[in-house]
């Protein structure tokens, strides 16, 4: 079985680590191999958070620079910082409503402008999607549900090894009472993955 990798970088709170359980479950239900990796650091206080998902025959969730097939950027900027991990084959989606760290709020940062950091990305990747998700986890009826909305857009890209229904059931085992506008966030970055 191939072997693909993922890696998907957020700010604390943002939802990766319930993302990447969802994935990880979507893999089990279509009986895909999957091995899952995250570093939380100071998560709760806005670090970084990182999943690493390797699904298929392997034997380590280690992705080395250069090895990503596809990367998740839940922030525009951390993205940057992930950005090694890929290749010239590689998938970038990210999310584009930025969310600064406090450095650049206290005027001892700068935010990369959204424009020159697309064009970086585009010039080491085979393909990015990069779109408004927390405008579109709004319309869903929940501005949390950015996660969901990069869910459907990195599935609309057919790099994961597994459907739309098995990605559905896993995020209503997962998600409960929230299940229907998980959904619906879903759906809509699905459609938005399609439109790019």
């Amino acid at each position: 079985m191939k072997t693909t990798r993922l890696i998907i970088v957020a700010v604390g709170g943002q939802g990766n680590l319930l993302a990447s359980r969802i994935l990880e479950e979507a893999s089990l239900l279509a009986g895909v191999p999957v091995r899952l990796s995250e570093i939380h650091g100071m998560a709760q206080r806005g670090g970084v958070v990182e999943s690493s998902l390797v699904f298929g025959d392997a034997e380590s969730t280690i992705i080395s620079e250069g090895d990503a097939d596809a990367l998740v950027g839940f922030e525009p900027s951390e993205i940057l910082r992930a950005l090694n991990k890929c290749n010239p084959g590689s998938i970038v989606v990210t999310n584009l409503s930025s969310l600064p760290p406090f450095t650049v709020s206290i005027g001892r940062g700068i935010y990369p402008d959204l424009d020159m950091l697309q064009n970086a990305i585009r010039a080491r990747v085979k393909q990015l999607i990069a779109f408004n998700a927390v405008a579109l986890a709004g319309e869903a009826g929940n501005v949390m549900s950015v996660n969901m909305v990069l869910l459907g857009a990195l599935l609309c890209t057919g790099i994961l090894p597994f459907s739309r229904e098995n990605v559905v059931k896993a995020i209503e085992t997962r998600t409960g009472m929230f299940a229907s506008s998980n959904i619906r966030a879903f759906e809509l970055g699905l459609a938005a993955a399609r439109d790019r």
